[in-house]
């Protein structure tokens, strides 16, 4: 099993993650970040060429040394990259203007202790960007969802296909200012995203 969380798996999140049909997201999601700027799960590093001139300087945690060492080759920016659990934020508290997380709160074991770190390590006008898969509104699908987690989370790194993203954000503190969904392509298990601005609502 180690092997394959070591070798296997970082290599399938990199191709996974490097689909063409998820640029215009990134575009979308990061030419808002500015000032300083934490990215949650950072990976293999391919949203750093999207970030703009208005992010004066990029941090990025990631569990995985595998994919941390993929995201040093990087060089369309530069960013400070520690690898840490999302769970434990190792910066200060109201230490960044703009957290990102793309595709990752599924993979969190705690996800709201996590969002709450990023409340914590916000500032109180900070805005955390988003965009994540999770539960879809059909019923037929959301059912696929539930049934395939359990078998999913084992080969994908934790990830659950079924977690309800816009709910684990509030219940975290945050009031999501804007919030848009949907199929990236086709009615499946695997393609309903969601993606939107929020702020800690204290």
């Amino acid at each position: 099993m180690a092997l394959y969380r070591d070798h296997v798996l970082p290599c399938l999140t990199h191709l996974a993650m490097s689909n063409r049909r998820l640029i215009e997201y990134r575009r979308r999601v990061l030419s808002q970040a500015s000032g300083r700027v934490l990215e949650i799960g950072i990976g293999s590093g391919l949203n750093l060429p999207f970030y703009g001139g208005h992010a004066s300087s990029v941090y990025g945690i990631d569990p995985s040394d595998p994919l941390l060492r993929r995201a040093l080759s990087q060089r369309a920016a530069q960013a400070v990259l520690v690898e840490a659990s999302a769970e434990v934020i190792p910066f200060g508290t109201s230490t960044f203007d703009t957290v990102v997380t793309t595709w990752t709160l599924c993979t969190i074991p705690q996800v709201i202790v996590a969002l709450r770190e990023m409340r914590r390590a916000l500032r109180p006008d900070g805005r955390l960007l988003f965009v994540e898969h999770g539960l879809a509104p059909d019923h037929t699908v959301a059912r696929w969802q539930h049934r395939l987690t359990p078998c999913w989370k084992c080969l994908g790194g934790g990830c659950h296909l079924n977690r309800k993203i816009d709910d684990l954000i509030t219940a975290a503190g945050f009031r999501i200012e804007r919030l848009e969904t949907g199929y990236i392509r086709g009615r499946n298990p695997f393609t309903f995203m969601y993606e939107g601005v929020a702020r800690s609502a204290a």
